[in-house]
């Protein structure tokens, strides 16, 4: 496999698309990518934070985690985006880094990238492929190529989402993590990525 650059940039509040983006990461590796895990940054008010204890534990457990900047952006071959569901779309933080990079992508800095995203909920149906399909709205505008896992790996017909992973993680964080299948779910979608962008970076060197 050509060698590639794979940015997995996520925003999450309580832990679970943290524990989804690790496990993209992780599956990204292990196809041979060098591989970027990196948050976006914390928006929310201080107040809106501490009211919820999960929320404000997880902000603690991963402040050693790299904040997301446009260089992960431009550095990437392929990017995995995560986010959390609000009201059927993504959520601010996530859209307040990507409203950031107008000027990359005018330079052309963002076209031809392979890109994919994941997400969780609070409850079941509750904006799972709205949140990815929203997110395909900026893939669209930047020249991506969208990798979707689709049913390709016995693993899909055991999660259900072939737009995207996805976990439901119960209202305010309070459910369950993702599980073993979810998890390995992540990994498969982030190879897939790898390695269409590795045959998508060979092609082109050999053209």
């Amino acid at each position: 496999m050509a060698p590639v650059n794979v940015s997995v940039i996520y925003y999450s509040s309580t832990g679970t698309v943290h524990a989804l983006a690790k496990a993209a990461a992780e599956g990204a590796e292990k196809a041979g990518a060098t591989v970027r895990l990196r948050k976006v940054r914390e928006l929310a008010p201080p107040q809106a934070v501490e009211a919820n204890p999960a929320w404000a534990q997880h902000l603690q457990d991963t402040a050693d985690v790299a904040e997301a900047t446009l260089d992960d952006l431009s550095w990437a071959d392929a990017v995995l985006f995560g986010t959390p569901t609000r009201f059927g779309n993504v959520a601010s933080q996530l859209k307040a880094f990507i409203d950031t990079a107008g000027g990359l992508w005018q330079q052309g800095g963002l076209a031809d990238k392979v890109v994919s995203a994941f997400t969780a909920t609070g409850t079941a149906h509750g904006g799972q492929e709205s949140t990815i399909l929203a997110l395909s709205n900026t893939f669209y505008h930047w020249g991506g190529i969208i990798v979707p896992p689709g049913y390709t790996d016995p693993i899909q017909f055991q999660t259900g989402n072939p737009y995207g992973t996805s976990h439901v993680s119960g209202i305010g964080g309070a459910g369950s993590a993702p599980g073993e299948a979810v998890l390995a779910a992540a990994a498969h979608q982030a190879r897939r990525v790898a390695e269409t962008a590795a045959a998508l970076k060979a092609g082109r060197a050999a053209s």
